[in-house]
């Protein structure tokens, strides 16, 4: 009877270990994250004290802790240029039917400006016959 309870306890061992294992890499990558996240929120709070911003100081020092505390619990990704791309297809499929296809057109094309600047301009000529 002791070699089940053995093998048992081998088992509950070795999944224990497993789990130590895994909860360390996930700190780990946890604490990347954060000072990640930090070194950013130091690099845009300069900005906004630099007057680098297109917003004014306060603003822009609200909106820099918001985003450290935002990146802290896991809520900014950054997405892929497909997903942007994607993305803005999607934003055609609310025009109504006729303009859709010049939606698209514009969305294909590549922006000019800046939001910084206050916004980003496309376009797209259609030739009409």
């Amino acid at each position: 009877m002791p070699a089940p309870n053995s093998s048992i306890s081998g088992r509950s061992l070795t999944l224990c270990a497993l789990g130590i294992l895994l909860s360390a890499s996930a700190l780990a990558a946890g604490s990347r994250d954060t000072s990640q996240a930090q070194a950013q929120y130091q690099r845009d709070r300069a900005a906004c004290n630099a007057g680098q911003s297109s917003e004014d100081r306060a603003t822009c020092l609200k909106e820099a802790g918001a985003a450290l505390q935002a990146a802290r619990s896991g809520q900014l990704t950054s997405e892929s240029p497909a997903d942007y791309q994607r993305n803005a297809l999607r934003r055609c499929d609310e025009q109504p039917p006729r303009d859709r296809q010049d939606c698209v057109a514009r969305m294909q094309n590549p922006a000019q400006g800046s939001v910084d600047g206050g916004g980003l301009l496309r376009q797209a000529q259609t030739p009409v016959q």
